[in-house]
Order: structure tokens, then C-alpha cells, then sequence
């Protein structure tokens, strides 16, 4: 249910609305807007006591959301979700590009490829230290040695932070070091994973699980925003269907999709959702044009010998050759990067 309180309602209006849903067992997300203030009330609705909260002083009217996520529903907030990091901003007309290795191998090697992608104009650096590989016997990250790593990154380049968080136990730990926690496809759906991070307040990127559909992506957010944290970033990365001439099959049709019935950022992984660095570049014009608010693709100084997804990385100097020819797609819708 939203409250929608009028123009004119006062702070402490504002208050006592909210103070009685949760008297009634309601979770409160209030949304201040320029002319209005609305408020999102969610829990059980026969719990509500709609007339008594209707004639509440300052409520204008109450409006109920028909969709199941409820927080991530462009019902409970019309205006796009800008994720602020800074000098880094999610959502707004600049197209964010992050890039890296999946997995942090070494120092050396890690801050020589930072340095490379921010030269080609990457705003965030990715990096693996928890690598969760559907064998047992795959390199698995460097853990906290890896994330040491990463922060050595940053601070030779200033670029912000992106890792995968894969376990309930490690959140407080990845927490100290990145700027954005990561939830990898096969955690869409880890939902105690999903609450953990989401009673911090840094920014999430969720991926997309492996066959799941669009509202089960936006259900998985509303986990983490139900804790508190609206700091979310929706990631496409594939998913995964009859065909076998890619790693996935990339769905960009959920790009203008989540712009239509959600508030959240969007972003792309074409390298995951290709397997093949040869198809990166044809489908992250694509994502661009579709309306992406930014991308998140693999570099490796020599991708024949990663340890971790070496045929879908970009070296140095075509991911370079990449930005520049992204460029010119943004510039043709009018955002930039």
C-alpha cells in the first residue's frame, strides 16, 4: 500500500502516519519527493486499518501495489534510483563502465590492468577474491588476500570497488573492503545472503540467475531492499536456454522491460552472458542502445593463462578500442560514459 500524503502535510504528519503503521505491523519506506511525500507501507494487508489511516491529518489518499515487489516497483517510486558512490553515479545519463579480471590473481598483474581500464575511462574496477565455480577443484580466489589486493587497486587508481560476496559469513569481512557488494547468479536467490547485505547500507549488484525470469529477479531485490538497503543495481548477465552456441543467451528485451515496471538501475555483463570475448563488443553496443545504465565486462593482460573465464576476456587494448566505439553509441542516444 502507498500513502500519499498532501503537498502541504507537515514533518510531524509525516510521522505520526508512519509511526501508526508500524504500530499495525508495517515495514515504512518513506519517499520525499519535491511536492509530495509518499510512503510505502508493507506487510499484511488485513493488518490495515484503511479508513482510520485515511483519515489521518495530511493523508491525501491510499494506494494499493498490485505488483508483488513491492519495493523495487516503479508503483512505489516513479523516479529512477540513482546509486551514489561519490564521483561514481548508477543510473543517471553517464553509462558506468566496470572492468577487471574475474579473479585476482596477483598484485602485480591486478594494478597493472587497473590502471589500464581507467586510462580507457572504467569508473569502477572488478575483481574476484570469492570464486564460487561449479567445480570443486577450480581455482576458488585468493579470499581476503584478494581483496587486499583489490583495495591496493584502488589506491592506485582511485577507482571504486566491485566483488562477489558468496556467503553469509564473509558479508562483514568483503564489507571492510569493497564499495559495491556483488550477488552472483547462483545467489539470486540465496535469499539469507540477500537479507545479510541488505542490512548494510553499500550498494548491491544483483545478477540475474541462471533460468530465472524477470520477476523473480525483482522478488530476489526486494529482499535486499526490504532490510533497508535501496541501494540496488540489477545485473543481466544471461541466461540460460537451449542454445549452445554461446556460454547464455543474453536477454537485452529485459533491459527496456526493468525500465518500465521498476525504479532500479540496469546494468550488463556480455562477457558472461557470451562466454566468447569476440561477441563482447557486439552485444555491449547493444546493451547501450537498449538502454543500459552500464556494463561490467572482463579484462586480462593474457587471457590464455587466467585461472578463471580467460575466453571471455578482453585484453588491455581492445577493451580500449571498445570504449571508444561505445562512445560514440551513447553519444548517439544522447547519455555519455
Amino acid at each position: 500500500m502507498i500513502i500519499v500524503m498532501k503537498q502541504n502535510a507537515t514533518a510531524q504528519e509525516i510521522q505520526n502516519v508512519e509511526s501508526k503503521l508500524i504500530e499495525l505491523g508495517f515495514k515504512t519506506h518513506p519517499i520525499m519527493g519535491d511536492v509530495k511525500t509518499v510512503i510505502g507501507a508493507i506487510g499484511d494487508k488485513r493488518l490495515l486499518n484503511i479508513h482510520a489511516i485515511s483519515q489521518m491529518q495530511g493523508v491525501e489518499t491510499l494506494v494499493p501495489i498490485m505488483k508483488p515487489y513491492k519495493l523495487a516497483s516503479n508503483e512505489l517510486q516513479q523516479t529512477p534510483t540513482i546509486i551514489d558512490l561519490g564521483d561514481v553515479k548508477i543510473g543517471g545519463n553517464e553509462i558506468v563502465v566496470m572492468a577487471g579480471p574475474c579473479a585476482i590473481e596477483n598484485e602485480k598483474d591486478f594494478i597493472t590492468t587497473a590502471v589500464s581500464v581507467k586510462n580507457s575511462g572504467a569508473k569502477i574496477l572488478r575483481g574476484g577474491a570469492f570464486k564460487p565455480r561449479s567445480s570443486p577443484y577450480a581455482f576458488q580466489g585468493l579470499e581476503e588476500d584478494g581483496l587486499k589486493i583489490m583495495v591496493a587497486g584502488r589506491e592506485a587508481t582511485g577507482l571504486k570497488l566491485v566483488t562477489e560476496v558468496v556467503d553469509t559469513r564473509d558479508v562483514e569481512l568483503v564489507n571492510k573492503y569493497t564499495d559495491i557488494f556483488q550477488i552472483g547468479a547462483r545467489n539470486m536467490q540465496n535469499f539469507r545472503l540477500l537479507s545479510e547485505v541488505g542490512m548494510t547500507n553499500k550498494p548491491v549488484l544483483l545478477k540475474r540467475g541462471l533460468s530465472a525470469t524477470i520477476e523473480e529477479w525483482l522478488m530476489a531485490a526486494e529482499y535486499i531492499i526490504a532490510e533497508g538497503n535501496q541501494n540496488v543495481i540489477l545485473c543481466e548477465r544471461g541466461i540460460r536456454t537451449y542454445e549452445t552456441m554461446t556460454r547464455n543467451t543474453l536477454d537485452l528485451s529485459a533491459i527496456p522491460v526493468i525500465k518500465e515496471v521498476s525504479h532500479l538501475p540496469i546494468i550488463v555483463d556480455p562477457s558472461h552472458a557470451t562466454g566468447n570475448w569476440k561477441y563482447v563488443p557486439a552485444l555491449a553496443k547493444g546493451a547501450i542502445a537498449t538502454g543500459a545504465d552500464g556494463l561490467i565486462i572482463e579484462v586480462h593482460l593474457n587471457p590464455p593463462t587466467a585461472l578463471c573465464d580467460g575466453p571471455q576476456s578482453l585484453r588491455p587494448e581492445r577493451f580500449g578500442t571498445l570504449m571508444d566505439e561505445l562512445r560514440l553509441v551513447a553519444q548517439s542516444i544522447n547519455r555519455t560514459i
